[in-house]
């Protein structure tokens, strides 16, 4: 079969299209707030377009690079490198919402977390390209493998960010799995999990309330159940064709993080089931394009890269629309390429235009 001339289409569209109905959504969802908080209802939606613009740029120039120039070690521990300063510089900068999570520049914030998830992808793609056929020796594959990605994730838990660790460590999981790697391997992780979860979950009263409010959001109805209990009544106000776009409630000060955790309720509320059954249907057909991208390419570094990109989009979209809908304990997780966020838009960007660039250049 002769390479593909041009990125995947269908690939490209789904991703201008979320990108641009979070640009809608997060005015829509933030005016009222960033008229009250800052004197103009634009100020939220003028920072996500300066990223969004960023981020298609890099967007852009990845789709033209071609995506085996990253399979350099020089690159690769680089990049390891870097981030791994960048999460430990954050205990050394001011908190922030009571968070170790942000480095603040100017008038703009970056999450080194959102970089550690390419940069995981990155290594676990260069690391197991050549060990398809030694997946099963724990010492040499197995190990290596995994001991940057914990460390990874005790830092982001420490920040504390045990939702953003949960991600990474499901993104990892995704590319172990394609690789090659035994069920009993996930089986042990899963146990040597359960205790450090455990503590971390039911240890820390404030994780701890909000599992409790997941069982029964209505027993704290203005504490731990309110985030839950506001967002259900965005959802189930929009009904079939929603309340229009810019009628809604909920985010009129009810509604916490309208424009960020909770965007996908506000976007149920103003355009209904019709509207969220659209973003739902976007995130579905980049899962389909990606994965075909990944099945498509013989190169097994590409392979590893597509999958990796694919399920850090998906997999946040489902944690963000399931906690949005109640089906998952409340998590900080934004939904990738509409929530308000600069640098979760510019580093998901710049990550599909290397997915776009692996379409290209798959056989």
């Amino acid at each position: 079969m002769a390479k593909r001339v041009s990125v995947d289409r269908w690939l490209f569209t789904v991703t201008m299209l979320l990108v641009f109905l979070g640009l809608v959504m997060v005015f829509s969802a933030s005016a009222v707030m960033a008229g009250e908080r800052f004197g103009s209802p634009y100020a939220f939606l003028l920072k996500q377009l300066v990223w969004a613009v960023a981020g298609l740029a890099a967007m852009v120039v990845a789709m033209r690079v071609d995506y085996r120039r990253y399979k350099h070690p020089a690159l690769v521990f680089s990049f390891m490198g870097v981030t791994t300063l960048l999460l430990i510089s954050v205990f050394f900068l001011d908190r922030s919402h009571h968070t170790h999570r942000w480095i603040h520049a100017g008038g703009f914030s970056f999450q080194p977390s959102e970089l550690a998830k390419p940069v995981l992808i990155l290594f676990l793609a260069y690391f197991l390209e050549g060990r398809a056929k030694t997946m099963d020796d724990l010492r040499n594959t197995v190990v290596p493998a995994a001991a940057p990605v914990l460390v990874f994730l005790a830092l982001i838990v420490l920040q504390p960010d045990l939702g953003t660790a949960i991600a990474c460590a499901g993104i990892a999981a995704c590319i172990f799995y394609v690789a090659g790697l035994r069920m009993r391997y996930f089986a042990y992780a899963l146990g040597a999990s359960l205790l450090p979860l455990y503590v971390l979950i039911f240890r820390v009263a404030w994780r701890r309330d909000r599992i409790l409010a997941f069982l029964n959001p209505y027993a704290d109805r203005q504490k731990a159940g309110f985030h839950i209990i506001q967002s259900l009544i965005a959802v189930g106000t929009g009904g079939l064709t929603g309340t229009g776009l810019m009628e809604g409630k909920q985010k009129l000060f009810y509604l916490p993080e309208p424009h960020t955790d909770f965007i996908f309720a506000v976007t149920a509320e103003e355009l209904g089931l019709v509207g969220a059954m659209f973003v739902v249907t976007l995130f579905a057909i980049f899962l389909w394009r990606g994965m075909r991208a990944s099945w498509r390419t013989d190169d097994l570094f590409g392979r590893y890269l597509a999958v990796g990109i694919t399920s850090m989009v998906v997999l946040q979209a489902f944690i963000n629309i399931s906690v949005v809908l109640g089906m998952m304990p409340t998590k900080g997780i934004p939904l990738p390429l509409v929530s308000y966020g600069g640098s979760s838009l510019f580093v998901t960007l710049a990550c599909v235009g290397v997915l776009l660039n692996i379409t290209k250049q798959a056989e």
